[in-house]
Parts: C-alpha cells; sequence; structure tokens
C-alpha cells in the first residue's frame, strides 16, 4: 500500500536521500584533498581519538544486516537464543577490544596480511589474502543490496531494485575511492547520530500507529519470543550460529582497521568496548520492530523490506527521508570499509609487495583503482544472492577459522612459522568450502553432508595447525642434530 500522495511524497523523500547522499560524497571529495599518501587513505593517518575511533566502530559495524536483516530476521523466526543480531555482534566488538585491540595497534600494521607478512612471511601473506578478498566483497555485497532496497521502496517502486543496487554501487563506489577511511571516519559521526533519530523515529512512529504504549507492549507480549529448548535451534546449530559470529569476525579486517587508526593502544581497546555497547543498546530497535513487524505489516513477501515499508506506511515524508538517510548513513559507513579493505589487500598483499619500492602516489592511484574493481564484484554479489543475511553469513564464514587461529598465535606467541600458518589456511579454508557449497545439506538428504561447516572449518583449521607445528618442530629438531652429528 502506498502512503496518501504517493506521487509527492516519494518525489520529497527522494529529493531529500539523493541531497543526502550528494552531501555525503562532497565530504568524501573534500577529504580527498587531505589524503597525502597510502597510510591517510588506508588507516586516518593513525589519528583517532576516543569519540571518533568509537562511533566509526560502532557506524562501520552497524550496517545492512544490523538493520534490515535482524529485522527482518526477527518478523519470520521471532526472538531466540539464535539470534545473533545485535548480541553476539555486540559482544564480539567487546571481545575485541579486551583482548586484541591494543595489540593490534602496536603491530603498525596497515592489513591483516601485513601482520602474517611480518610474523609468517611471504607465502602466508599471500594465501591470507587469497581468503580475505572475498570475505570483504561479500560483505560489501550485502551493504549495496541493502542500499538498493532501500531505493527501491523509497521510490514507490519507480526504480526497480536492480536499478538501486545499480546507483547504490556506483555512490558507493566512487565515495569510497575519493576519501578512503578518513572520508569515512569524518562522516561516521553524522551518520551515527542520523541513524539513531531515524530508528527512534521508525520507533515512536509504530508505536503511535499501535495505539500507544500500553496496546504495544501488548503486542510484544504475544509476539515470538521464546528461550525454551522448544523454541531454541539446537545445540549445535546454536553454537555454529554464534561460533560464525564471534570467531568468524571478532578479527575482521573492516574492525582491525579502526583500531590500528586510532592514536594510542588505550583508545583502540576504549573504541571497541563503546562501540560494543553502542552496537547492542541500538541495535535493539531494529529488533523490537521485527517483533512489532506480524502486527504492522502482516504478510509481508520480503520479510527484509520491513523497515523501508513500515517508515513509508507509517511516518510523514521528512521522517521516512530522514530514516532512509539513516540507513543510507549504515550502509555507506559499512561498505566503504569492506571495498578499502579488499582493495588495500589485493594491491599491497596480493598483487604487489607492501615493500616495493613504489612511490606514494602511485600506490595511492593502486588502491584507489582497486576500489573501482572490488566495487564492481561487489555489485554483482549483490545482484547475484537475494538475501542480505545469506551474504553477511558467508562473509563471517569464509576462511575465517584459519584466519583467527594464525592471528592468535602471531599476537601471542612466538611459536609457529609459514608450514603451520599455511596449513592452518589450507584446512579451514577447503573444510568451510566443502561444508558450505559443495557437500551442504539438502531436503533430499544427501548421503555426505558437512552440516556444521563452520564447527568443521574451525575444527580442521586447529588439526592443521597442530600438525604443522609438529612437522616445524621435527624439521627445526633435524636441522640442529644434522650439524651436531658431523661435528661428531
Amino acid at each position: 500500500m502506498a502512503p496518501p500522495h504517493a506521487t509527492g511524497y516519494t518525489r520529497n523523500v527522494l529529493f531529500v536521500l539523493f541531497l543526502y547522499v550528494a552531501v555525503q560524497l562532497g565530504i568524501g571529495v573534500w577529504a580527498s584533498r587531505r589524503i597525502r599518501n597510502e597510510d591517510d587513505y588506508l588507516v586516518a593517518g593513525r589519528s583517532l581519538g576516543p569519540i571518533l575511533a568509537s562511533t566509526s566502530i560502532f557506524a562501520t559495524w552497524f550496517g545492512a544486516e544490523s538493520c534490515t536483516g535482524a529485522a527482518g530476521s526477527i518478523y519470520t523466526d521471532g526472538l531466540n537464543l539464535g539470534s545473533v543480531e545485535p548480541f553476539a555482534y555486540g559482544l564480539c566488538l567487546v571481545v575485541m577490544g579486551l583482548v586484541f585491540a591494543s595489540r593490534f595497534w602496536r603491530s603498525r600494521v596497515t592489513t591483516l596480511a601485513d601482520l602474517f607478512h611480518d610474523r609468517y612471511g611471504r607465502s602466508t601473506e599471500r594465501l591470507a589474502a587469497v581468503l580475505l578478498i572475498p570475505t570483504s566483497l561479500l560483505w560489501a555485497g550485502a551493504q549495496i543490496r541493502a542500499f538498493g532496497h532501500v531505493l527501491h521502496v523509497n521510490s514507490d517502486d519507480l526504480l526497480s531494485e536492480n536499478v538501486g543496487i545499480a546507483i547504490a554501487a556506483i555512490v558507493a563506489v566512487i565515495y569510497t575511492g575519493s576519501g578512503g577511511l578518513l572520508a569515512d571516519v569524518i562522516t561516521d559521526v553524522v551518520q551515527g547520530v542520523a541513524l539513531v533519530l531515524g530508528l527512534l523515529a521508525l520507533l515512536c512512529g509504530a508505536i503511535w500507529h499501535l495505539g500507544g504504549f500500553a496496546p504495544t507492549a501488548e503486542a510484544l507480549a504475544n509476539a515470538r519470543i521464546g528461550f525454551t529448548p522448544g523454541r531454541t535451534p539446537p545445540a549445535m546449530d546454536l553454537i555454529e550460529q554464534w561460533a560464525v559470529v564471534l570467531v568468524g569476525s571478532v578479527v575482521a579486517q573492516e574492525v582491525v582497521s579502526r583500531s590500528l587508526a586510532a592514536r594510542s593502544a588505550g583508545t583502540a581497546r576504549a573504541a571497541g568496548l563503546v562501540g560494543g555497547g553502542l552496537y547492542v543498546l541500538i541495535g535493539l530497535i531494529p529488533v523490537t520492530l521485527g517483533l512489532l513487524g506480524p502486527t504492522l505489516l502482516p504478510d509481508l513477501t520480503d520479510p527484509e523490506q520491513l523497515l523501508p515499508r513500515l517508515a513509508g506506511q507509517h511516518l510523514p515524508w521528512w521522517i521516512n527521508a530522514m530514516f532512509a538517510g539513516a540507513l543510507v548513513s549504515a550502509i555507506l559507513s559499512t561498505v566503504d570499509s569492506c571495498l578499502l579493505v579488499a582493495s588495500s589487500v589485493l594491491t599491497r598483499n596480493l598483487l604487489f609487495s607492501n615493500a616495493a619500492p613504489r612511490s606514494d602516489r602511485a600506490r595511492l592511484w593502486a588502491v584507489r583503482i582497486g576500489v573501482a574493481a572490488c566495487g564492481v564484484i561487489a555489485w554483482w554479489l549483490a545482484l547475484a544472492v537475494a538475501d542480505v543475511s545469506d551474504l553477511v553469513e558467508q562473509a563471517s564464514g569464509f576462511g575465517s577459522a584459519g584466519i583467527f587461529l594464525i592471528v592468535t598465535l602471531a599476537l601471542f606467541s612466538r611459536r609457529g612459522g609459514a608450514l603451520a600458518a599455511n596449513l592452518c589456511l589450507l584446512a579451514g579454508g577447503i573444510t568451510w568450502v566443502l561444508g558450505r557449497y559443495v557437500l551442504a545439506p539438502t531436503d533430499d538428504q544427501t548421503p555426505v553432508s558437512i552440516p556444521h561447516p563452520y564447527l568443521t572449518s574451525l575444527g580442521a583449521a586447529a588439526v592443521g595447525l597442530l600438525i604443522g607445528l609438529l612437522l616445524e618442530r621435527r624439521r627445526n629438531r633435524g636441522t640442529h642434530d644434522g650439524p651436531s652429528n658431523a661435528r661428531g
């Protein structure tokens, strides 16, 4: 159902939305004038204070899946222990801040693959890059698809979803390519405020439509909320869902880059803690709207369009425009980081050595060209996969089991070399691909399947790491014994 005076309503919303996007692009172009080298472009000159670092981590992590994906999932399945949004993702940021952030900052690297180059060598750097790039591209594809959703819905179906996705990809590439992380951080404060105000406005509009707080409380009491065994996924499925988030995302490059951009180790640690707290607090709003969704919009065909549809039907055009801008804010902040990560790893760690004697200007343009190429791939992924949450799950799981283990080893131990790290990455990555794409359980009861691909890949990565450590120990012992016997 279109809102009253749909043509004028739609025109006004689209005008404000495109004006908002134009301002974001303008900030990106302005910030580009302050970028002198690759360090400025990728880690904002390592100068972020507590407010900017905390806001940036929250805004980066709070993307499409946190709003449209979470609300759609709750609308379909209700709230139970398997609802990882926003709880598991918020906890993920807290763990990052408590355990990893300060050690990352002290490493003074620019990408995760740089850390692997310094700790394990060139072969591990390149192998990790092959696993890290698809992760960021899948996540970018999810954000671009959600951006397309927003444009499609707020155009009153004037723009098809595919056209909306194409516009979103173009905007994301221009925004990211011009200003880099510096532009992203500068706009994160504005984007964070717009996001919070937009979600609060939508929640207030939903409460008003239901008739006040008492009817809203009654609707929530009747919603599908259950933490009993009968309403909770099986234990192994539950562990799988939480492991994908906690293990798969705790050292994601998109968040690590914010820690690396902080001006001190303490700032990096505090930013993770504050960002995680904000994530859970603000993330409860889409959860609440998802629970109210079946009452407000029953029989919705595409649950991931719940929030834009609610805004279009229950908010004045100017508040709907503010909410649409808030969603765009969250999406732009996240997709910017994803494209930057994919491009930086592609150019620094895969195509060229990060120690190659190239000029600052050449390095900077290489990363910008990489952003454009990665944007095209992310646009294709956004068209190819219909489910934002599915894209995010794939992004969190792809090769991340091995990445997590060798990051932990690199930051907290002196043991392990290239052999152990490479076996860990290969075992985890191959097992995930087999379990997620080749041997996934199907309705026709496939004879051989891997029902929990992430947990299986995590176990395989750990076995690969252990075998590698044993082989390295044996090799080192043989090297040590050889000269000793010869002298004898």
